[in-house]
Protein backbone atom coordinates (compact mmCIF):
# COMPACT_ATOMS: atom_id res chain seq x y z
CA UNK A 1 0.00 0.00 0.00
CA UNK A 2 1.21 3.81 -0.36
CA UNK A 3 2.12 5.70 2.43
CA UNK A 4 -0.80 6.81 4.45
CA UNK A 5 -1.28 10.50 4.41
CA UNK A 6 -4.11 10.64 7.46
CA UNK A 7 -3.04 8.56 10.54
CA UNK A 8 -5.47 8.48 14.15
CA UNK A 9 -4.17 7.05 16.90
CA UNK A 10 -6.67 5.57 20.06
CA UNK A 11 -8.84 2.71 21.27
CA UNK A 12 -11.24 1.53 19.06
CA UNK A 13 -14.70 0.40 20.90
CA UNK A 14 -17.59 -1.06 21.59
CA UNK A 15 -20.45 0.72 22.72
CA UNK A 16 -22.90 -1.08 24.11
CA UNK A 17 -27.04 -1.04 23.12
CA UNK A 18 -30.45 -2.71 23.81
CA UNK A 19 -29.81 -4.26 20.61
CA UNK A 20 -26.01 -5.01 21.43
CA UNK A 21 -23.28 -2.97 20.31
CA UNK A 22 -21.70 -0.22 17.43
CA UNK A 23 -18.37 0.01 16.83
CA UNK A 24 -17.05 3.46 18.33
CA UNK A 25 -13.86 5.69 18.99
CA UNK A 26 -12.14 8.33 17.86
CA UNK A 27 -10.07 6.39 15.72
CA UNK A 28 -13.09 4.68 13.98
CA UNK A 29 -15.22 7.55 12.87
CA UNK A 30 -11.91 9.88 12.10
CA UNK A 31 -10.26 6.95 10.00
CA UNK A 32 -13.57 6.36 7.98
CA UNK A 33 -14.30 10.03 7.51
CA UNK A 34 -10.84 10.75 5.95
CA UNK A 35 -11.13 7.94 3.91
CA UNK A 36 -14.59 8.66 2.35
CA UNK A 37 -12.40 11.78 2.00
CA UNK A 38 -10.16 10.31 -0.45
CA UNK A 39 -7.59 10.20 2.08
CA UNK A 40 -5.57 6.73 2.68
CA UNK A 41 -6.50 6.71 6.08
CA UNK A 42 -4.11 4.53 8.48
CA UNK A 43 -5.18 3.31 12.25
CA UNK A 44 -3.20 2.57 15.19
CA UNK A 45 -5.11 1.08 18.01
CA UNK A 46 -5.28 -2.02 20.98
CA UNK A 47 -8.41 -4.52 20.79
CA UNK A 48 -9.32 -8.15 21.18
CA UNK A 49 -10.09 -11.03 19.10
CA UNK A 50 -13.77 -10.19 19.63
CA UNK A 51 -13.48 -7.54 16.53
CA UNK A 52 -12.36 -7.99 12.72
CA UNK A 53 -11.22 -4.57 12.11
CA UNK A 54 -9.96 -5.35 8.78
CA UNK A 55 -14.13 -5.70 8.12
CA UNK A 56 -15.37 -2.86 10.29
CA UNK A 57 -12.30 -0.48 8.78
CA UNK A 58 -12.44 -1.65 5.03
CA UNK A 59 -9.73 -0.16 2.63
CA UNK A 60 -7.46 1.69 5.89
CA UNK A 61 -4.37 0.31 6.64
CA UNK A 62 -4.45 -1.17 10.25
CA UNK A 63 -1.58 -1.89 13.57
CA UNK A 64 -3.76 -3.51 15.92
CA UNK A 65 -1.44 -4.34 18.94
CA UNK A 66 -3.38 -7.49 20.65
CA UNK A 67 -5.12 -7.00 23.84
CA UNK A 68 -6.91 -10.06 25.71
CA UNK A 69 -10.08 -7.45 25.47
CA UNK A 70 -11.84 -4.74 23.39
CA UNK A 71 -12.66 -0.63 25.18
CA UNK A 72 -16.32 -0.70 25.71
CA UNK A 73 -18.55 1.80 26.73
CA UNK A 74 -21.81 1.88 28.62
CA UNK A 75 -24.52 4.94 28.22
CA UNK A 76 -27.53 4.92 30.70
CA UNK A 77 -29.87 7.93 30.28
CA UNK A 78 -32.02 9.15 33.00
CA UNK A 79 -33.93 12.23 33.55
CA UNK A 80 -31.12 13.92 34.92
CA UNK A 81 -28.43 13.34 32.53
CA UNK A 82 -26.86 10.78 31.28
CA UNK A 83 -24.22 7.77 33.23
CA UNK A 84 -21.32 6.48 31.39
CA UNK A 85 -19.29 3.29 32.22
CA UNK A 86 -16.28 1.88 30.86
CA UNK A 87 -15.46 -1.54 31.21
CA UNK A 88 -13.29 -3.52 29.93
CA UNK A 89 -10.48 -1.24 28.56
CA UNK A 90 -8.17 -2.47 26.35
CA UNK A 91 -4.32 -2.20 26.59
CA UNK A 92 -1.99 0.51 26.25
CA UNK A 93 -0.88 2.36 22.55
CA UNK A 94 2.98 2.66 23.47
CA UNK A 95 5.05 5.39 21.41
CA UNK A 96 7.08 2.00 19.50
CA UNK A 97 4.22 1.04 18.16
CA UNK A 98 4.27 4.29 15.66
CA UNK A 99 6.09 2.40 12.69
CA UNK A 100 8.97 5.26 12.15
CA UNK A 101 8.07 6.50 8.49
CA UNK A 102 4.10 7.41 9.73
CA UNK A 103 5.77 9.98 11.98
CA UNK A 104 6.10 11.90 8.25
CA UNK A 105 2.21 11.74 7.53
CA UNK A 106 1.28 14.90 6.98
CA UNK A 107 -2.22 14.89 9.14
CA UNK A 108 -2.16 12.87 12.70
CA UNK A 109 -5.42 13.08 14.97
CA UNK A 110 -4.83 12.14 18.28
CA UNK A 111 -7.69 10.65 20.12
CA UNK A 112 -7.42 8.81 23.71
CA UNK A 113 -10.89 7.83 24.89
CA UNK A 114 -9.61 6.02 28.17
CA UNK A 115 -6.32 7.34 28.60
CA UNK A 116 -4.91 4.53 26.20
CA UNK A 117 -0.80 6.21 25.70
CA UNK A 118 0.53 9.24 27.13
CA UNK A 119 0.98 12.79 25.82
CA UNK A 120 4.46 12.08 24.69
CA UNK A 121 2.77 10.49 21.69
CA UNK A 122 2.54 14.35 20.76
CA UNK A 123 6.01 14.68 20.45
CA UNK A 124 6.37 11.83 17.35
CA UNK A 125 4.92 13.97 14.76
CA UNK A 126 6.80 17.43 14.71
CA UNK A 127 6.03 18.29 11.10
CA UNK A 128 2.46 16.66 11.15
CA UNK A 129 -1.11 19.16 10.86
CA UNK A 130 -1.48 17.41 14.78
CA UNK A 131 -5.15 17.46 16.02
CA UNK A 132 -6.19 16.07 18.90
CA UNK A 133 -9.62 15.28 20.62
CA UNK A 134 -8.31 14.85 24.44
CA UNK A 135 -11.80 13.26 25.43
CA UNK A 136 -9.90 10.25 27.32
CA UNK A 137 -7.47 12.59 29.10
CA UNK A 138 -10.53 14.60 30.51
CA UNK A 139 -11.94 11.60 31.82
CA UNK A 140 -11.64 9.23 35.15
CA UNK A 141 -13.53 6.11 36.14
CA UNK A 142 -14.12 4.60 39.33
CA UNK A 143 -14.12 0.78 40.47
CA UNK A 144 -17.53 0.38 39.16
CA UNK A 145 -16.17 2.07 35.59
CA UNK A 146 -18.73 4.86 36.44
CA UNK A 147 -17.16 8.03 34.32
CA UNK A 148 -16.20 10.79 36.15
CA UNK A 149 -14.97 14.44 34.37
CA UNK A 150 -11.59 15.08 35.66
CA UNK A 151 -8.79 18.19 34.99
CA UNK A 152 -6.16 16.85 32.20
CA UNK A 153 -2.84 18.01 34.31
CA UNK A 154 -0.85 17.98 30.96
CA UNK A 155 -2.38 20.18 29.15
CA UNK A 156 -0.28 23.42 29.38
CA UNK A 157 2.87 21.34 28.59
CA UNK A 158 1.45 20.03 25.59
CA UNK A 159 -0.70 22.32 23.97
CA UNK A 160 1.42 24.44 22.73
CA UNK A 161 2.44 21.94 20.55
CA UNK A 162 -1.19 20.84 19.19
CA UNK A 163 -2.17 22.50 15.48
CA UNK A 164 -6.03 22.13 16.66
CA UNK A 165 -7.82 21.42 19.44
CA UNK A 166 -11.09 19.63 19.58
CA UNK A 167 -13.42 19.28 22.29
CA UNK A 168 -17.24 19.01 22.97
CA UNK A 169 -19.11 21.56 25.15
CA UNK A 170 -20.30 18.39 27.30
CA UNK A 171 -16.52 17.58 27.57
CA UNK A 172 -16.48 20.91 29.67
CA UNK A 173 -17.71 19.82 33.01
CA UNK A 174 -16.60 19.74 36.33
CA UNK A 175 -12.98 19.62 36.52
CA UNK A 176 -12.68 19.34 33.07
CA UNK A 177 -13.96 22.81 32.48
CA UNK A 178 -10.36 23.87 33.50
CA UNK A 179 -9.14 23.19 29.87
CA UNK A 180 -11.36 26.36 28.56
CA UNK A 181 -8.38 28.55 30.88
CA UNK A 182 -5.97 26.94 28.31
CA UNK A 183 -7.95 27.53 24.98
CA UNK A 184 -5.37 30.14 23.88
CA UNK A 185 -2.20 27.94 23.84
CA UNK A 186 -3.35 25.31 20.64
CA UNK A 187 -3.19 26.99 17.18
CA UNK A 188 -6.70 26.86 17.32
CA UNK A 189 -9.46 25.41 19.27
CA UNK A 190 -12.91 24.32 18.07
CA UNK A 191 -15.64 23.87 20.78
CA UNK A 192 -18.25 21.12 18.93
CA UNK A 193 -21.96 22.21 19.99
CA UNK A 194 -24.20 19.62 18.79
CA UNK A 195 -27.11 20.60 16.71
CA UNK A 196 -25.98 24.53 17.50
CA UNK A 197 -22.70 23.99 15.47
CA UNK A 198 -19.59 24.63 16.90
CA UNK A 199 -17.25 27.64 17.31
CA UNK A 200 -13.54 28.61 16.30
CA UNK A 201 -11.08 30.32 18.80
CA UNK A 202 -8.12 31.53 16.57
CA UNK A 203 -5.86 34.25 17.02
CA UNK A 204 -7.63 35.58 19.42
CA UNK A 205 -10.84 35.82 17.89
CA UNK A 206 -13.95 33.67 18.68
CA UNK A 207 -16.52 32.60 15.95
CA UNK A 208 -19.44 30.77 15.66
CA UNK A 209 -20.63 28.73 13.08
CA UNK A 210 -24.49 27.26 12.88
CA UNK A 211 -24.91 23.53 11.84
CA UNK A 212 -27.34 22.63 8.85
CA UNK A 213 -30.75 22.41 10.22
CA UNK A 214 -31.10 18.31 10.02
CA UNK A 215 -33.53 15.79 12.03
CA UNK A 216 -30.42 13.75 13.83
CA UNK A 217 -31.19 10.41 14.56
CA UNK A 218 -27.79 9.37 16.24
CA UNK A 219 -25.39 11.41 17.33
CA UNK A 220 -22.61 9.37 18.02
CA UNK A 221 -18.73 9.81 16.44
CA UNK A 222 -20.81 13.31 15.31
CA UNK A 223 -17.61 15.16 16.72
CA UNK A 224 -14.90 12.84 15.90
CA UNK A 225 -16.30 13.55 11.94
CA UNK A 226 -15.99 16.89 12.21
CA UNK A 227 -12.76 17.05 13.58
CA UNK A 228 -11.25 14.60 10.54
CA UNK A 229 -13.20 16.57 7.84
CA UNK A 230 -11.99 20.24 9.86
CA UNK A 231 -8.39 18.71 9.34
CA UNK A 232 -8.69 17.28 5.99
CA UNK A 233 -10.74 20.71 4.62
CA UNK A 234 -8.04 23.13 6.75
CA UNK A 235 -4.73 20.44 5.23
CA UNK A 236 -6.25 21.54 1.33
CA UNK A 237 -7.71 25.34 1.94
CA UNK A 238 -5.66 26.76 4.98
CA UNK A 239 -8.65 28.70 6.02
CA UNK A 240 -10.33 27.60 9.31
CA UNK A 241 -13.53 29.06 8.29
CA UNK A 242 -13.60 26.90 5.31
CA UNK A 243 -12.88 24.05 6.92
CA UNK A 244 -15.63 25.34 9.68
CA UNK A 245 -18.21 25.35 7.03
CA UNK A 246 -17.28 21.69 5.84
CA UNK A 247 -16.79 20.23 8.76
CA UNK A 248 -20.28 20.66 10.26
CA UNK A 249 -21.97 19.57 7.28
CA UNK A 250 -19.91 16.76 7.64
CA UNK A 251 -20.91 16.30 10.79
CA UNK A 252 -25.09 16.76 10.47
CA UNK A 253 -24.71 14.30 8.01
CA UNK A 254 -23.37 11.94 10.17
CA UNK A 255 -26.60 12.22 12.38
CA UNK A 256 -28.77 10.99 10.02
CA UNK A 257 -28.17 7.21 10.77
CA UNK A 258 -26.46 5.24 13.20
CA UNK A 259 -23.15 3.73 13.42
CA UNK A 260 -20.32 4.18 10.88
CA UNK A 261 -22.11 3.85 7.83
CA UNK A 262 -23.26 6.82 8.95
CA UNK A 263 -19.88 8.66 8.08
CA UNK A 264 -20.41 10.97 4.77
CA UNK A 265 -18.72 11.16 1.71
CA UNK A 266 -17.35 14.26 -0.25
CA UNK A 267 -19.42 14.66 -2.74
CA UNK A 268 -22.54 14.76 0.15
CA UNK A 269 -20.97 17.09 2.08
CA UNK A 270 -20.64 19.48 -1.22
CA UNK A 271 -23.84 18.99 -2.26
CA UNK A 272 -25.08 20.22 0.81
CA UNK A 273 -22.79 23.12 1.27
CA UNK A 274 -23.70 24.41 -2.41
CA UNK A 275 -27.22 24.76 -0.66
CA UNK A 276 -26.86 25.47 2.73
CA UNK A 277 -24.28 28.54 2.46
Amino acid sequence: MEQPNFLVVGHVAKDLNSEGWLLGGTAAYSALTARNLGRRAAVITSAGPDLVLDRLLDGIELVCLPSPVTTTFVNVYEAEGRRQYVHPIADSIETDSVPPEWTQIPIVHLGPIAGEFDEEMIDLFPESLLGLTPQGWLRQWDSHGRVFPRRWTGAQSFLPRIDALFVSHEDLVGEASALRGQFGLPRLVVVTEGALGATLHFQGRTSRFPAPETQALDPSGAGDVFAAAFLVRFEETENPEEAMRFANVAASLSTKTAGITSVPHRAQIEALMKNTF
